[in-house]
């Protein structure tokens, strides 16, 4: 198997890190593999792809869809590096409001899975971070929700201080997770099996 998945403290999202084959020319290596996804329990139907650059400090985030539009996403970057949050949403989920955190960057390859049901968000630890979501449903503006990646109730150490962020004033006036609109997130159990 071209992939190694790596369960995180909530097990639904997953790090995949890539086998990679490097010679004198290079390196090459599969990003992804339909069947070896699915063999894990990941079923993702890339539907959307969405790209960004952010300069050092870029906080994006925390975002998701509303069902039924909520989003599962493939996240990577593709030069650069960031830290990379997701946060569980969903209602009865015994890690409700907790989240995970990993560096992505391009000498990593890693690759991060993010279920529906779960805000996401990253901070540009460099200049020109590339960032690549592959995702199983598209935006609609209706559906989108947000948790105010500062919110202190949340506890992500952030890897920069405060004064070095940067937010959009959109990003910047999205409410704690306990004034959130979250309706219709509800744990189903866990989306992977037991490999």
């Amino acid at each position: 198997m071209p992939f190694r998945f790596e369960r995180l403290q909530i097990p639904d999202v997953v790090r995949i890190v890539p086998r990679v084959f490097p010679d004198e020319r290079g390196a090459f290596w599969e990003s992804l593999k339909r069947s070896d996804f699915a063999a894990f329990g990941i079923e993702l139907d890339v539907v959307q792809v969405n790209e960004s650059i952010s300069r050092r400090g870029t906080l994006r985030g925390l975002h998701y869809q509303l069902p039924p539009h909520a989003q599962g996403k493939l996240v990577r970057v593709l030069a650069g590096a960031a830290w990379d949050v997701a946060l569980d949403l969903r209602e009865g989920s015994p890690t409700f409001g907790r989240h995970v955190a990993v560096e992505l960057s391009a000498d990593n390859r890693h690759l991060l899975w993010i279920p529906p049901g779960f805000a996401h968000g990253f901070c540009a630890l460099e200049d020109g971070t590339h960032f690549l979501y592959l995702q199983d449903a598209e935006y609609r503006p209706e559906a989108e929700g947000g948790v105010h990646p500062l919110d202190p109730a949340l506890g992500i150490a952030w890897p920069l201080p405060a004064e070095e962020l940067l937010l959009s004033a959109k990003d910047a006036a999205l409410p704690p997770l306990a004034e959130a609109n979250r309706a219709g997130f509800v744990f189903e159990g866990s989306a992977t099996p037991d490999v």
